[in-house]
Formats: structure tokens, C-alpha cells, sequence
């Protein structure tokens, strides 16, 4: 136990250096970046499909899956504790009319753990939300360069929940949530003199947006056999509409540019207070999700899963654009496992889960009267490690999201992702002395 406890410290250092999410999507731009968390390395192997639930498995989609059954070959009498940590690399090649570029990020997704307490489960973590990372430019009708802008930063989770397992078959969950991060962006419009070339000096606007704020997520999960073999597992999700609270700054630099460098001159804070721009308010919208499924138990499962978001409730009056609206968001996964023979003592590969989903989501965002929509088809397997149910996880995402219509950009992405899901017994009474 000492050994896995000091493995979560030295992954929460590391988890802590990546606080600020890595992203490549120009659509990172718009609102508070991108959606990173779509949960964890089993989830998004199966088209992020969130409803089944087992006891040895982290799901941090549904805060009802932190309790259930005790484990069968311990007599019905424990359930390990659970615990992982998870990353992502993602190769992005973005496309539009006037031509293609690639880019690349690696980042850690996730790290919590969920211990058992009788009927009780509960669970903690830290996980990055949204990511901002982009580097936009615009060129002018003579071909040169017009605008610039770039930005970094994101906004971070961490979380405690509790489940209560109210029957055998239904478990009822809670999740708390404290949000925070930061945003940073700025923005050069070039200009130039009457021969085409640039003036001297350029002005850049820089802005900086720290954010924090409390959210709670509930969930429930249902699952019955429904004949001898044939298990029958449901889940519903819901989440409250909340706000978080956004302390902005924003300055004006005189800048030089050589080379494709800026040299920064000397800057100028801008009284946002003035404006009544100083601090404000952003919505994260309600959102709800609900899926079941059917499978044998430790052999096969398939389900579907819908969700949806009121992102048109969304708002930030600091950043706000004739071009860009929210709409409605909603999302469908369709996804499952198999495992050859989960109880073989040879053959290493009957033991391996195989997964598989495709998924498809609108995700909210409307540029130039074009809805912005996400799809990917996803791989992977759970390769059992070390001993007592733990594994390695492995998957593969192909997707695409975005179009090249109205001078947009459309990205195809490889995300590949890797997790460690480990399980423990605790404080378990010696049978021998």
C-alpha cells in the first residue's frame, strides 16, 4: 500500500506541472477553450460512453459509481480501492482553404482515487477542464500579414464526490467541484505605411482572465440481470447551471517586430474597472446525460449514451465577437468491450479487454453561421498488470472537428491515450498471524 500511495504523490507532482493543459485547436480560441476532460482512458476507448460501471474500474463521469457491489471472489465481503492517472498525446493537421499545417500537444488528463466505506464510496482527484492554446494569423488582400493572436491557459477541476448504494441494483452520487485557472490571450493588427511596408512600431493587446468557482455534478446508476446471463446496466447524469467568477486584466504594449519576433517596448494597463469589466461573471451551463446498455458480465457489454448541454446560455462580455454565437450542444457515444475468458490461467491475451465506440457530438460553438461539430471512432485495450485486477490501458482516437466552409478550419486529429488503473485492498483483517 505504502508503494502505491507514494506512486499518487509523485503523480500528483507531476499531474501539477501540467495544471495549465497543453492544446493545438484554434477553436481553443472561443469561450474558455476547448472541453478536455470527456473522462477516463476506458471511457474514451468506448466513444467516451460513461454508463457501464464495474468494481474495479475508475468512472469519473458518474459520481454514482463511486460505491457498488462488493467483489464476488472475496465472498461478497470487500471492494478495492481504486486509483489512476491518465495522458493523452494528440497530432492535430488543421486544414482550410488556403492551405494545411500540423501540430502536437501531450498532456495528463486525469488522477483520483475512490475507496470504499461500507455502503459509502468516495472519491477525489484533479483533472484538467478546458485548455486554450492556439497561434492564429490572418494575412491582408496584398498577402501580408494582418492579425495575430495567440493564447494559453485553461481552467482545472478538482473534485470530491460520494456514492451511497441505496439497493443492490441502484446507487445515487454527489460530486463537488472547485474550479480554477487562468486564461491568457493577446492580439496584433499589423499595419502599414503607404509602400507596403510596416510601420515601426506595432500595438499588442494582452489579456489576462483568472477564474475560479464551485459546481456540484449528481448521477445515478441502475443495473439488474435481466435473465440468468444478461445483464441490463443504466445511468443518468445531471449538472446544475452554475458561474464562475472571472478577475480580468487587460494592458496595451508598443511592440517591434524582426524577423517574426516581437520586442516588447513598454506597456500600458488598461482601468477595466472603469469599463465595469474588471471582474464578471461566466456561466457554465447545465447539462445532463443519460444511456443504458446490455452485456454479460466479465465477457461483453454494448450501450449507447446521449448528452446534452445548454451551451447557448453561455456569455463572456469581456470577449465577444459579431462572428461567433452558442447554440445548444448535445453528443451520442455508441460503444462496448469484449474479453475472451476473463478467469483464463494461460493464454495472456483471453484476459485483455478489447474496447471499441464511435461517438458524435455538436459541441455548442457557432462560427460565421456554421455549427461547429466533433467525430471520432476510437480503439483500445486493458492489458492486466501486476496483481488484484489492476491494468494498463491503451487507446486510439481517429475524429474531426470543424469545417473548412466560410474560411473556417477543419482539424483531424490522432488522440492516443494511456492510463494506469490500479486496485488495492486496505485495512484487511489477517485470516494467520
Amino acid at each position: 500500500m505504502i508503494k502505491k500511495l507514494l506512486f499518487i504523490f509523485v503523480a500528483l507532482i507531476a499531474i501539477n506541472s501540467y495544471c495549465q493543459q497543453n492544446t493545438a485547436s484554434p477553436y481553443s480560441f472561443y469561450g474558455i477553450g476547448s472541453l478536455k476532460f470527456k473522462g477516463t482512458v476506458e471511457n474514451r476507448s468506448m466513444g467516451g460512453l460513461s454508463i457501464f460501471t464495474d468494481s474495479i474500474h475508475l468512472n469519473l463521469r458518474n459520481p454514482a459509481s463511486f460505491t457498488g457491489n462488493n467483489l464476488e471472489s472475496f465472498n461478497n465481503t470487500a471492494r478495492p480501492v481504486k486509483y489512476g492517472v491518465g495522458a493523452t498525446h494528440t497530432k492535430t493537421i488543421l486544414n482550410s482553404d488556403s492551405g494545411s499545417s500540423e501540430a502536437s500537444s501531450t498532456s495528463i488528463d486525469y488522477l483520483a482515487l475512490n475507496f470504499p466505506v461500507g455502503k459509502f464510496g468516495f472519491a477525489f482527484g484533479l483533472m484538467p477542464y478546458t485548455a486554450v492554446g492556439y497561434k492564429l494569423e490572418s494575412v491582408n488582400a496584398d498577402g501580408n500579414l494582418e492579425n495575430r493572436y495567440t493564447g494559453d491557459g485553461g481552467l482545472n477541476k478538482v473534485f470530491f464526490g460520494g456514492g451511497y448504494q441505496i439497493s443492490e441494483n441502484l446507487s445515487f452520487g454527489i460530486n463537488a467541484q472547485y474550479n480554477f485557472g487562468n486564461i491568457r490571450n493577446s492580439s496584433v493588427a499589423y499595419i502599414y505605411d503607404a509602400n507596403g511596408a510596416p510601420i515601426q512600431y506595432q500595438s499588442k493587446e494582452n489579456n489576462r482572465s483568472d477564474l475560479s468557482g464551485l459546481n456540484v455534478d449528481l448521477g445515478l446508476t441502475y443495473k439488474t440481470m435481466i435473465t440468468e446471463k444478461l445483464q441490463l446496466v443504466s445511468g443518468v447524469t445531471y449538472t446544475p447551471q452554475s458561474s464562475i467568477t472571472s478577475l480580468n486584466e487587460r494592458s496595451i504594449s508598443t511592440i517591434s517586430t524582426s524577423d517574426g519576433q516581437e520586442f516588447n517596448i513598454n506597456t500600458v494597463p488598461i482601468d477595466l474597472e472603469a469599463l465595469g469589466l474588471d471582474e464578471t461573471n461566466l456561466v457554465l451551463p447545465s447539462k445532463y446525460s443519460f444511456g443504458a446498455g446490455i452485456g454479460d458480465p466479465l465477457k461483453w457489454f454494448v450501450g449507447a449514451e446521449y448528452n446534452a448541454q445548454k451551451t447557448s446560455s453561455f456569455s463572456n462580455s469581456l470577449y465577444s465577437s459579431n462572428e461567433t454565437t452558442y447554440e445548444d450542444a448535445s453528443g451520442f457515444a455508441l460503444g462496448g468491450f469484449f474479453i475472451p475468458d476473463y478467469n483464463a490461467f494461460s493464454g495472456f491475451l483471453n484476459r485483455v479487454v478489447y474496447r471499441a465506440g464511435i461517438r458524435y457530438e455538436k459541441t455548442g460553438l457557432r462560427l460565421k453561421n456554421e455549427s461547429i461539430n466533433e467525430f471520432g471512432i476510437s480503439f483500445g485495450v486493458g492489458v492486466p498488470v501486476g496483481s488484484f485486477f489492476s491494468n494498463a490501458n491503451l487507446g486510439v482516437e481517429l475524429g474531426k472537428r470543424g469545417t473548412t466552409n466560410s474560411n473556417l478550419i477543419e482539424e483531424n486529429f490522432i488522440n492516443v491515450y494511456l492510463s494506469l488503473s490500479l486496485n488495492d485492498l486496505w485495512f484487511q483483517k489477517k485470516k494467520y498471524n
